[in-house]
Formats: C-alpha cells, sequence, structure tokens
C-alpha cells in the first residue's frame, strides 16, 4: 500500500509541476521523508498525507481509490476500498462498481464515537435513503426527533425530510446506507 500511496503522490505532484523542495515548503515535511514515501521505501500517518493532500488540491480520500479497476459486476469484499473519509468520524465505502451509470448509490459506513457535545445538524437533500444498522447503536435524528436504532433495525425516508446520523456510544457503528438517486458520488 505505500507504494501505491507514495506512487501517486509522486505522479500527481509531478503532474503540478512541483518540485520535492517545494511540497516540502507546503507540507513541513522533510524532502528525504518525501522521497522515501514516494518510493515505497516509509510508511505515512494520515495526518502527514492529509497536509500532502491539501498542498496537492486533492480530497485524501484520492490516495485510497484505484482508478485502474475494470468494469464488472462483482465488488469482492477485499477489493472494497475507502471512497471517503469526513471530518464527522465518517469512513464510507462504496459497494458497487461504475457508480457514474448508476440511479442508486449502496455504501457502507462506519461511523467513529463523536467527541463533541455539540448536536448534530439535520438537513434535507434530494431523493431517498434506506439506511440498515450492522453493529453498534445509531441516533438518527429526523424530523426533529431522534431514534436510536440497533443491529438489525433500518430505516428508509424522503431525504427531503430534514435528517442527520449521530453515534452517541463508545464504538463504532457500522451501517448499510442506500441513496436513490445517487446523490452523493462526489461529496
Amino acid at each position: 500500500m505505500n507504494i501505491d500511496i507514495g506512487g501517486k503522490v509522486k505522479k500527481l505532484r509531478n503532474s503540478k509541476k512541483m518540485t520535492l523542495k517545494e511540497l516540502s515548503e507546503k507540507t513541513d515535511l522533510s524532502i528525504g521523508f518525501l522521497s522515501q514515501m514516494e518510493r515505497g521505501i516509509t510508511a505515512i500517518a494520515t495526518d502527514s498525507l492529509s497536509r500532502i493532500a491539501e498542498a496537492l488540491d486533492v480530497d485524501l480520500s484520492y490516495f485510497f481509490t484505484n482508478p485502474r479497476r475494470a468494469k464488472k459486476y462483482v465488488l469482492r469484499s477485499y477489493e472494497k476500498e475507502v471512497f471517503q473519509v469526513q471530518d464527522g468520524g465518517f469512513i464510507m465505502y462504496h459497494l458497487t462498481n461504475e457508480i457514474g451509470d448508476k440511479e442508486m448509490l449502496p455504501r457502507l459506513i462506519e461511523l467513529l464515537p463523536n467527541s463533541s457535545d455539540e448536536p448534530i445538524d439535520a438537513y434535507p437533500h434530494e431523493g431517498e435513503e434506506f439506511i440498515y444498522v450492522l453493529e453498534g447503536i445509531l441516533t438518527l435524528l429526523i424530523n426533529g426527533e431522534e431514534q436510536d436504532l440497533f443491529p438489525g433495525d433500518s430505516a428508509h425516508y424522503k431525504s427531503d425530510i430534514p435528517h442527520n446520523w449521530q453515534n452517541n456510544t463508545n464504538k463504532t457503528v457500522k451501517f448499510l446506507e442506500v441513496n436513490v438517486p445517487a446523490c452523493f458520488k462526489q461529496k
């Protein structure tokens, strides 16, 4: 994996005509470290990779996706890739190939424990959603009410109703989410 990430950093850096020295100055990482990381000799911490992503003007998830995936209908469990990591503690995985031509978007979401006392903000968007809890206790805020969903529980609603999710426990929550239409492809 180190070689894949390092190779992506190098290819992106070169495409932006940026030297190792310039990347070093933008990230406060040494030229030697960056060189070793690009060659796959050393591992990189997520916070350092996040600084590189910011300096190269890409989302952190860019380094975890595989553009060479062949067009196919089956996605094996070992082929599942991180699609997006969000600040709110969401780790999202697409559960399908070739999302560009699909009407629905199935995802596996891991929601880390909430470390903030801030209330969650509900928001509406286009379409409809289905969620199914696999592990943990998911708090669903929908239409001004909080509902705790346990493993095996599901919810299906129009997405124009203000809603959001939160993990109020100290364990990771895993759930399946399906959006129709696939409105969060690039979010």
